[in-house]
């Protein structure tokens, strides 16, 4: 077998999405499995590492801009502090890992490996609020947690320790910490479209299935080419139940005490799973200019007796997009041909290559080729920063283009349950359908074929929830996509699963 065949990718995204997604995890220099005998562990090499950093440096930017200040809270969780919640032990009880000994001394009071930190961060949001000038207060952490999951793993997706970040605010009405609530869900909304050139859906998580606690579930929900969903982050409206728990109160204006309303917000790297998915080809990963660790790989192509004048000439364009802040790469390796260079920084998902032999060198031009397609340009030497980065542009929009075909052809919709069902098991995707709110009818889909309503309008879902007499601001244009999806009335329309009146709409899927 030559080298090239051992870079290549032998999987197929389309025959075996499962397989070919962990052999460019791996192929790609993403992620190692853990050791033997911790199934569901892994270990994220520096390139999936640095792919996550400037996840958390876009979304930790907009977070500090919109006052969120980062903080740290221990790793452990005393077993009374979550009990002082009860939905969040019922929620995560399966889940949690524990620490019942330390060294040879037992444990007076089990430690829960922290699944979730609304537990331990609440108690102390109750030390540092006393009046209404301390509110809002907003506190972030960039952290690990640790569910132990029964399902099967996927790296990124679905570990039982995963990397996220955790938001955490109080307010002093309503209003206030459900405009947090959205302004949180913009954020990820943008993450997604902005930086990893993926349109997502918006919507709420129905009742049975919001965070344990919450009084609203918001979520960011990304298609995948298999036709599954992916919960890409969520921002949770908790009510006052956890200032209940936890005593966080303050006193107004007019020295009355006063509960507060909080929220809290998460994104994982479940983003990293769904943007390798979603972009990535049989010839291995793709990846957005925007996040890739090297945005252009320059090739250099020589023989014996133009290696000197290539080389001079590539390496000054190197210096050149370097000095314009572009991540360069020059693989001037000697060791390695130009094929196997291409093929290797293709598997490594480099968005742009820059080719200069023997002629870009004489004419002082630059040969750009683009990941996804091989599509290629000529770029004057005296003009290559600025094409490269029109380049950049033109390749996220590719692929933006691309992920918004796959979620725009994939949303339809259903009247009745033989038509969900059926629509389901040929298409995959989302499948818009009238419900009547109950749990029942959702598992009785979810036993026959092992999809889930992954998210309702958001319009309905605060609109069913808020108190009569409270202003809480509505979104009437979330889940508003272009889709071929035909307009879905409820007027006088029945459940599909039990032929109750319907409430609202739901957005069935399969999901990871």
């Amino acid at each position: 077998m030559s080298e090239n065949q051992d870079l290549g990718i032998t999987q197929s995204k389309t025959h075996n999405t499962g397989e070919w997604y962990a052999e460019v995890v791996q192929k790609a220099e993403l992620a190692n499995y853990g050791p033997e005998g911790m199934s569901g562990f892994i270990v994220t090499r520096p390139r999936a590492y640095e792919l996550w950093e400037r996840v958390q440096s876009y979304l930790d930017s907009q977070f500090k801009q919109t006052g969120v200040q980062n903080a740290y809270f221990p790793l452990f969780i005393p077993e009374g502090y979550l009990e002082r919640e009860k939905e969040i032990v019922e929620g995560f009880d399966p889940e949690v890992a524990w620490v019942e000994q330390a060294g040879q001394t037992e444990l007076e009071e089990r430690l829960a490996v922290r699944p979730t930190s609304e537990s331990i961060i609440a108690p102390y949001l109750s030390q540092w609020i006393r009046s209404y000038r301390d509110l809002p207060l907003r506190v972030n952490q960039w952290t690990s947690v640790v569910r132990w999951e029964a399902t099967e793993t996927k790296p990124f997706f679905r570990t039982k320790e995963f990397l996220w970040q955790e938001g955490h605010t109080a307010h002093a009405t309503r209003a206030d910490a459900w405009a947090e609530t959205m302004r949180r869900l913009d954020q990820y909304e943008s993450t997604y479209e902005d930086l990893l050139a993926m349109p997502v859906l918006r919507g709420a998580k129905p009742e049975h299935d919001k965070f344990p606690g919450a009084d609203t579930t918001t979520t960011v929900e990304a298609l995948m080419p298999d036709g599954k969903s992916v919960q890409g982050a969520t921002s949770h409206y908790l009510g006052t139940g956890f200032a209940d728990a936890f005593d966080i109160t303050y006193t107004d204006e007019d020295e009355t005490s006063q509960v507060a309303h909080t929220t809290s917000w998460g994104l994982s790297w479940r983003a990293l799973g769904a943007l390798i998915m979603t972009h990535s080809d049989d010839q291995g990963l793709v990846l957005p200019p925007t996040i890739a660790p090297e945005q252009v790989v320059i090739v250099p192509i020589w023989q014996a007796e133009t290696k000197e004048t290539v080389l001079e000439y590539a390496e000054d364009v190197a210096n050149s997009l370097d000095d314009a802040g572009v991540r360069v790469e020059f693989d001037d390796r000697d060791e390695r041909n130009p094929g196997f260079k291409f093929n290797e920084w293709e598997l490594k998902g480099v968005p742009l290559r820059a080719e200069i032999g023997p002629d870009e060198a004489a004419e002082e031009t630059v040969t750009l080729v683009h990941r996804p397609d091989g599509d290629s340009v000529t770029a004057e030497r005296s003009a290559v920063a600025e094409v490269v980065q029109e380049q950049f542009d033109a390749i996220y929009a590719k692929l933006y283009a691309a992920a918004e075909e796959t979620l725009n052809s994939n949303i339809r919709t259903a009247e009745t349950r033989s038509e969900l069902l059926g629509t389901l098991g040929q298409h995959g995707g989302y499948v818009k359908t009238p419900w009547c709110g109950n749990e029942s009818c959702e598992t009785a889909i979810k036993d026959e074929i092992a999809a889930e309503i992954v998210m309702v309008p958001l319009s309905d879902t605060v609109t069913d929830s808020r108190d009569a007499t409270d202003e809480t601001p509505t979104r009437d244009d979330d889940v508003t996509t272009e889709t071929n999806e035909k307009s879905l009335d409820l007027t006088d329309t029945t459940c599909v699963v039990c032929d109750n009146p319907a409430l609202k709409p739901a957005y069935f899927a399969k999901s990871y």
